[in-house]
């Protein structure tokens, strides 16, 4: 058994013509629909990239118990449990939040992997002479995060220095010394189409425009406060770093014709989440309501053994289901804390596997979709609070926790899935906004683009009774539920 994972980062659905897009050129995306199952209603989980990247090792939602940070003591990770079943797990990937605290000990459950470097403002290039850098919108050039994003920009003068290229190559070469062999996991990561849109001029001649203001292509998160010419730049640019992503996928479709590996290869082409690009009038991500631009997500998956392409598949699948369909397809036992499910069925005949998912990030929204409603929960009192982290690990992203943050810590009982361990409890606090992170339904039938919340007292209740269900499976701290203003557990 072979499987191969394809995993961008905030790859958005709306550029891709398999979804509709007319004017994104990703001519091996539609090559890819044509080979696999296209899902039309999958959604995230666990909220943004790290939290979505324990959903993929896990099989189970994370975000109601704690924030980005590293694979738990008591998680079951899917490569490391395919590497304990004589599975060889390799990961070739640029996306440099691994090689952070927040994400130390993620690449270390595969057998082997190999990093490329240089992404966003990943501390890899050294300058310290002055820099003669362009005035960009949105962005301080003497920022220490911009100013070293610029300096591993100058440190990668040709097509193949990118990270995305690099992460492919190395992919590549994985495929070409063991195509032939049989019981390995390949997964190709990248950071792209992730922000910012740093991209060989070959793409970004694929979208002719006139743009007369300062440099931009990376955009804040924050509210649009840039003009209509800028939004429209934006898009061109994020756009080209989509054609990017299309032209080395096509190289490993490539690779798939030319060795017949359809025959005998699952192959699943992911992502993270997506990305607003001025819908709603906000850029990017985790700062406001999660709309579909941002949950709804894409995916492909060619399943060897039906052999079912070119078809599309309406049931509602997220990323927790990934993890049990790679144990399963490896003949691996699903651990019992798995919440997510296998999706053999679902592609061979739609079959469904969840009435209702949840997605959110800690301390936001918790949100729930049954395919047709989108329910957005937010909090109840004047402050988004009591709000808890969980841990053994007490790792932000880029540091430990502050001393000042662990003064008043106190230890948790275990939860259902912590294996007996007692967590740490801490105090946490993320600053929300009422009037942004508010209570709001909708129906994605009549609105697709979720531009008019409903008020429909029905339907919202049982939405409700749904988010309480899956809290309860998830065995939500009991917090949350006061949180949000809901009968408790």
């Amino acid at each position: 058994m072979r499987a191969i994972m394809i995993m961008f980062d905030s790859l958005n659905r709306r550029m891709l013509p398999p979804y509709g897009c007319d004017w994104v050129h990703a001519p091996n995306f539609s090559r890819l629909a044509s080979h696999t199952v296209t899902f039309d209603n999958a959604y995230v989980g666990s909220m943004p990239c790290m939290p979505a990247r324990r959903e993929i090792h896990t099989g189970r939602y994370n975000f109601l118990h704690r924030s980005w940070g590293p694979l738990e003591a008591f998680d079951d990770s899917m490569p490391e449990l395919l590497k304990e079943h004589g599975v060889h797990t390799h990961l070739a990937s640029d996306h440099y939040h691994y090689w952070e605290e927040g994400g130390c000990n993620y690449h270390t459950r595969y057998n082997t992997w190999h990093f490329s470097r240089g992404q966003e403002g990943d501390p890899w290039k050294v300058d310290l002479r002055p820099l003669d850098l362009p005035p960009m919108q949105g962005r301080d050039p003497n920022s220490r995060w911009i100013r070293q994003d610029w300096v591993n920009r100058f440190g990668m003068p040709r097509e193949a220095d990118r990270p995305q290229a690099g992460s492919f190559a190395n992919g590549l070469e994985f495929l070409r010394t063991n195509w032939e062999q049989d019981n390995w996991f390949l997964t190709i990561e990248t950071f792209d189409p992730h922000e910012p849109y740093f991209c060989p001029q070959r793409f970004r001649n694929l979208y002719p425009h006139d743009y007369h203001g300062p440099h931009f292509d990376w955009p804040p998160y924050a509210r649009v406060t840039e003009s209509e010419e800028q939004v429209e730049h934006m898009r061109y640019e994020s756009a080209a770093l989509h054609s990017m992503c299309d032209h080395y996928l096509g190289q490993v479709l490539d690779f798939m014709d030319e060795h017949a590996m359809w025959d005998d290869t699952l192959l699943i082409v992911n992502t993270d989440h997506g990305f607003l690009l001025g819908e709603h009038g906000w850029w990017a991500k985790c700062v406001q309501p999660f709309y579909n631009e941002v949950a709804h997500m894409p995916l492909f998956i060619w399943d060897p053994r039906t052999r079912v392409a070119g078809e599309r598949r309406a049931s509602l699948v997220q990323t927790i289901d990934l993890a049990p369909t790679l144990l399963s397809y490896f003949g691996v036992e699903i651990p019992a804390d798995v919440q997510g499910h296998p999706l053999w069925d679902t592609i061979d005949r739609d079959a469904p596997v969840r009435e209702a998912g949840l997605f959110g990030i800690h301390g936001g929204q918790v949100n729930i979709t049954d395919g047709r409603y989108v329910y957005m929960r937010g909090f109840a009192g004047e402050r988004n609070e009591p709000l808890f982290e969980y841990t053994l690990v007490p790792h932000h992203k880029l540091h430990t926790f502050r001393v000042e943050e662990l003064q008043d810590l106190e230890l948790a009982e275990p939860f259902s899935f912590s294996k007996g361990c007692r967590l740490l409890k801490i105090p946490g606090l993320q600053p929300a906004d009422p009037a942004v992170l508010k209570t709001m339904l909708f129906d994605l039938r009549v609105d697709p683009r979720q531009e008019s919340p409903i008020s429909d007292p029905i339907v919202e209740q049982r939405m409700i009774e749904l988010m309480i269900e899956l809290m309860r499976e998830n065995d939500a701290p009991p917090e949350q539920y006061e949180r949000l203003g809901l009968d408790g557990p």
